[in-house]
């Protein structure tokens, strides 16, 4: 949808459901205030729809213009299934910068609903304007207080999690008491929100209820404390990664090569890969420059019998940019350099430029996955 301040903005298709559904909902409300519209009252509604998700999209921008003040990438924003999401890509520093990066979005919804508010008084009531003025008003107060509830993956959520890491001292500490407070309130959403409108406390005429309406708020408590659980189980996860990340380090998971010529025999060096103890093969020229890597997954393809006759040269990845690590890279700039440029085996060398081995990405997700069974400390 456009690139503002350098973040590209998606539109996911979970939204035009969205889109659709309060088209149809905001439209008979609509026709009770304005029966004189007749069908054109979904227009409007329709309208209504694209305007609140611009507000949506103003309150990420807030959250990415906060991570960007902070030096933090923003990967994309994306606009989905209730609401929308600034996909940062890594976490905050201090417990400080996490409250402001949580707090600036129900902020400026606020302040969203205070501006509608104030702008309702410029404008007739009982009009197509001051419907949508109305509107907007209320479902911008409705989104801020909804993502100011205490619990991940809400704003909310983060704004907790930033007070006990503050007070423990520990992000971790903060998290998983923000999950756990996330999924209580998943919970309390799934029981309490259709008990809410079945007594007629949000407002609502409770000789108006139907049995359509009842399972319709069932419906919807059940996926909105869905969306909650997942995205409090998930900031774990993420948490328990980030935590694990430093012990991913490109020496320690690096399979020792040795140094063959293009026009050497397959078996033949095997054989010397063997005898060294190596479980890799880098393809050099005449001056001992590295030029290639020979695949694991072609190796495995040639038969015993015709490894004689194969030069390693038909087996070789040619060394690409950015197919060189840095032995010392660990954590998330080693993980950054495998993103920048996929493939499935690296050549590892030193500072001196000196080969030190073969990096494969199957070695790298096998780390991961040990390092996230493992409990937390």
């Amino acid at each position: 949808m456009g690139r503002p301040f350098g973040v590209p903005v998606y539109v996911a298709p979970s939204w035009f459901l969205v889109a659709a559904l309060i088209t149809w909902v905001f439209g008979d409300q609509i026709e009770r205030v304005l029966p004189e519209l007749g069908a054109a009252r979904y227009l409007v509604s329709l309208f209504f729809a694209i305007a609140f998700y611009a507000s949506v999209l103003v309150h990420e921008l807030a959250h990415t213009l906060a991570a960007l003040r902070f030096k933090l990438p923003v990967r994309r924003i994306q606009l989905q299934f209730f609401g929308g999401v600034s996909e940062i890509d890594k976490e905050t520093e201090t417990p400080g910068r996490e409250f402001v990066l949580a707090f600036v979005g129900p902020l400026l919804s606020l302040v969203l609903a205070g501006i509608f508010y104030l702008t309702m008084y410029a404008v007739e009531p009982g009009t197509v304007p001051g419907v949508l003025l109305g509107g907007l008003m209320i479902s911008n107060l409705i989104v801020a207080i909804f993502n100011l509830l205490p619990g991940l993956p809400l704003d909310g959520g983060r704004m907790l999690r930033a007070v006990v890491w503050k007070i423990t001292g520990n992000a971790m500490s903060g998290t998983v008491a923000a999950a756990w407070v996330g999924r209580a309130l998943a919970l309390a959403v799934l029981i309490g929100l259709p008990l809410l409108t079945q007594s007629g406390l949000a407002g609502n005429n409770t000789e108006d209820i139907s049995g359509f309406t009842t399972v319709t708020d069932a419906l919807l408590a059940a996926i909105l404390a869905a969306i909650i659980w997942t995205g409090a189980g998930n900031s774990l996860r993420m948490a328990r990664l980030r935590e694990h990340l430093p012990e991913l380090r490109a020496r320690t998971l690096t399979r020792r090569a040795i140094p063959v010529e293009s026009a050497t025999p397959l078996s033949e060096a095997l054989r010397r890969a063997n005898e060294a103890g190596a479980r890799a093969l880098v393809v050099v020229d005449g001056h001992g420059t590295p030029t290639g890597i020979v695949r694991e997954t072609a190796i495995a393809g040639i038969p015993q019998h015709r490894r004689p006759w194969v030069a390693v040269s038909a087996l070789t990845q040619d060394l690409a940019d950015g197919m060189k690590v840095p032995a010392d890279l660990t954590g998330q700039p080693l993980l950054d350099h495998l993103r920048a440029s996929p493939a499935t085996e690296y050549l590892v060398v030193e500072e001196s430029g000196e080969i030190y081995g073969v990096l494969s990405t199957a070695d790298v997700e096998n780390a991961f996955v040990k390092a996230m069974a493992r409990p937390t400390a």
